[in-house]
C-alpha cells in the first residue's frame, strides 16, 4: 500500500481496500467489541490474544507453580529482555532500551540523570503545549537539582531562538497529543546539540504507530508509555532509551536494588549494574511485563513502514470523507502534510464533547481534549477502512441531528 492520497467516496471502495490490505489478517489477533468502531487506540489499545496467553500463563504456571522461583526462572531479565522488542519499534540498538516504571517516573529519571551531565547550564527547555505530566515533572526535578534550574515553557516552532550555552537540556514530545502533529526528529536532535544541550524525547504518541531512528538522529534520550499504540494494557510499563555512549555516564537518580551490580549481595552502598540494567530501580510488575510481552508479538508480523502507509492512508481517508460529507462543521486541527501528522486526527468543534459522547452512544469511540478537540486514533494493526466509512457516517448522524446538543452530553464525565 502506497502513501498516495485515496479518493473514496462509497463503502463499497473502502471494502475493496481492505481486501487488498497486507495488515487486515493482524485484525484477528484483536478482540474487539462487535458492532463497534474503536478509534482510541491513541488513548489505550485493545487486548490482543496474546496479551491474555501471556498473563494466563504468569497467573496459572509462573507465578502459579513457580512462585518465588520464578525470579531465577526469567523474570529478571524481562526489563532488558523487552526492551531489546521494542528497540527496532525506535530504530534503537540492542541493549539500548529498558522496560519499567511508567512513562512519568521514566522521564523524572532522564531529567534528574540529564541535568548532571550539564553542571554549568541552568535552563530546561520545553513545549508550551506539551503534556502535563512531562510538565509537571520538569519542575518537579528542576526544585531538587540541588542548584537553580528554570524551567521554559516556549512556543516550539520559536525553539532555535531560545538555544543558547545556558540550556541544558530540551523535551518535547515527538506527537503532540491534543492536534496530532509530528515534530522533526532530526532537524530538532541537530539543532539542539548544535548548541551544546541534550535531547529528551517523549514518544508517548509515537511508538507504534511512526516509524522512529533514534540512532539516525543521534537522539540522546527518550521515553514512551506501553499502552497507547503498542497496546500493553492500562497502566502498562514504560521504556527508557539510553543511547550507547551515555551509559555508564549518565547515572539513574533514583537507585534501586534490582539497578545494583549484585542486588543479592544486598550491599548498602550503591553501585551501578552495567548497561541499561542500571535504570531499573524497584521490583516490575511481571504480570503487566506479561501482558506488554504479548502485545508486540504483532509488531513482528509486520512492518513500522506497513504501518506507517496504512496508518497515513486511514487518516487521509477520515480527512477526506469528513471534508466531503461535512462541510464546515468542523476545522481539521491535524496537519495534512504526511511528514507533519502522527496517527490520529484532531477536528475543533465548539461541543466537542457532546460529539465525542454522542458518538460513543452510537458505537465510535473516540475522546475529547479540553477545550473544543475531537481526538480520533488510527490503529493500522486491526482498524479497517470501512471502519473509517461507517465511523464518519455515524458522525454525520450525530451531526445533522443535533444529538450533541443532548442534555445527557453536556454535563462532562471525570474522564474526557
Amino acid at each position: 500500500m502506497g502513501s498516495e492520497v485515496i479518493t473514496v467516496t462509497t463503502r463499497e471502495q473502502c471494502v475493496a481496500l481492505d481486501e487488498q490490505d497486507e495488515l487486515a489478517p493482524l485484525r484477528a489477533e484483536f478482540l474487539l467489541n462487535e458492532g463497534e468502531i474503536y478509534l482510541d487506540g491513541n488513548s489505550l489499545g485493545p487486548v490482543s490474544r496474546a496479551v491474555r496467553q501471556r498473563v494466563d500463563d504468569v497467573l496459572d504456571h509462573q507465578w502459579g507453580e513457580q512462585l518465588v522461583r520464578g525470579w531465577g526462572s526469567g523474570w529478571m531479565a524481562q526489563p532488558t529482555r523487552l526492551g531489546d522488542r521494542i528497540a527496532p519499534l525506535i530504530g534503537a540498538r540492542p541493549g539500548e532500551v529498558l522496560v519499567a516504571d511508567t512513562l512519568t517516573f521514566m522521564i523524572a529519571k532522564l531529567v534528574g540523570g540529564a541535568l548532571n551531565l550539564r553542571p554549568d547550564r541552568h535552563v530546561i527547555l520545553t513545549d508550551r503545549a506539551n503534556f502535563h505530566s512531562d510538565l509537571y515533572i520538569m519542575e518537579a526535578m528542576a526544585r531538587r537539582a540541588g542548584r537553580p534550574i528554570t524551567v521554559k515553557a516556549i512556543d516550539r516552532s520559536n525553539l532555535a531562538s531560545h538555544l543558547n550555552d545556558d540550556v541544558a537540556l530540551v523535551e518535547l514530545t515527538h506527537v503532540d497529543f491534543r492536534t496530532g502533529e509530528a515534530l522533526d526528529l532530526n532537524e530538532i536532535t541537530r539543532v539542539v546539540h548544535e548548541a551544546g544541550a541534550l535531547m529528551l524525547w517523549d514518544f508517548a504518541h509515537s511508538t507504534g504507530a511512526v516509524p522512529l531512528d533514534v540512532t539516525s538522529a543521534g537522539v540522546d534520550f527518550a521515553a514512551g508509555c506501553g499502552y497507547k499504540y503498542l497496546n500493553g494494557g492500562p497502566g502498562a510499563p514504560a521504556f527508557v532509551y539510553v543511547r550507547r555512549e551515555f551509559q555508564g555516564v549518565l547515572e539513574n537518580p533514583l537507585p534501586g536494588w534490582l539497578g545494583h551490580a549484585r542486588p543479592f549481595d544486598f550491599e548498602p552502598t550503591y553501585e551501578p549494574a552495567a548497561g541499561m540494567q542500571a535504570w531499573v530501580t524497584s521490583s516490575p510488575s511481571i504480570i503487566a511485563l506479561a501482558a506488554l510481552d504479548g502485545a508486540l508479538d504483532v509488531f513482528e508480523r509486520t512492518t513500522m513502514t506497513a504501518i506507517r502507509a496504512k496508518s497515513l492512508a486511514l487518516t487521509d481517508l477520515f480527512i477526506e470523507l469528513v471534508g466531503q460529507r461535512l462541510p464546515g462543521h468542523f476545522t481539521v486541527v491535524t496537519p495534512l502534510e504526511h511528514s507533519r501528522r502522527g496517527s490520529q486526527v484532531a477536528l475543533r468543534h465548539e461541543h466537542a464533547y457532546g460529539v465525542i459522547q454522542a458518538l460513543i452512544g452510537g458505537g465510535v469511540v473516540g475522546d475529547f481534549r479540553a477545550p473544543d478537540i475531537c481526538r480520533f486514533g488510527f490503529t493500522p494493526l486491526y482498524l479497517r477502512f470501512v471502519d473509517v466509512f461507517d465511523a464518519v457516517e455515524r458522525l454525520v448522524a450525530v451531526m445533522t441531528s443535533e444529538s450533541y446538543l443532548d442534555e445527557r452530553y453536556l454535563v462532562r464525565n471525570a474522564v474526557t
